[in-house]
């Protein structure tokens, strides 16, 4: 199995720093007369992509770049809408609140699409024989 590239363990942390800002968005999304409703469940469920997304990329499993990227684009979409808004209504906390918050989205987006991290992660093709087939007679 070949070495695990050094980009890899940073990844999976930025892949845990996107579901924790997920689950602290769904915690400012909740309120406590109806409790979790679709607003809140939104970012809780991003925030189990980012964590399955994460464990998946440290393994090294098949295509877990792109559910990484994924599982990072998202969150950074809505935060960038919300701290455009913040500063169409003239910045101050919020705004920055929000610049804040896209560090960690943005560079586990950065980190997914890296090259060595999309090699550790792609599938591994089966060695087959030059002919490609067994012959009739070949036992299993």
């Amino acid at each position: 199995m070949p070495e695990r590239p050094m980009v890899v363990p940073f990844a999976a942390f930025f892949g845990l720093v996107v579901a924790a800002e997920d689950l602290y968005l769904a915690w400012l999304l909740r309120t406590p007369e109806t409790g979790w409703d679709a607003f809140a469940l939104v970012p809780a469920l991003l925030a189990v992509l980012a964590v399955a997304a994460a464990v998946l990329v440290h393994l090294g499993r098949a295509r877990s770049w792109l559910l990484l990227a994924v599982a990072a684009a998202v969150p950074l979409a809505g935060l960038l809408v919300l701290t455009v808004f913040f500063a169409a209504l003239g910045g101050g906390l919020a705004f920055w609140s929000g610049v804040l918050l896209m560090v960690g989205p943005l560079t586990a987006l950065v980190l997914a699409v890296r090259r060595p991290l999309r090699e550790w992660t792609r599938p591994v093709r089966a060695n087959r024989s030059p002919e490609g087939r067994r012959a009739a007679g070949s036992a299993r």
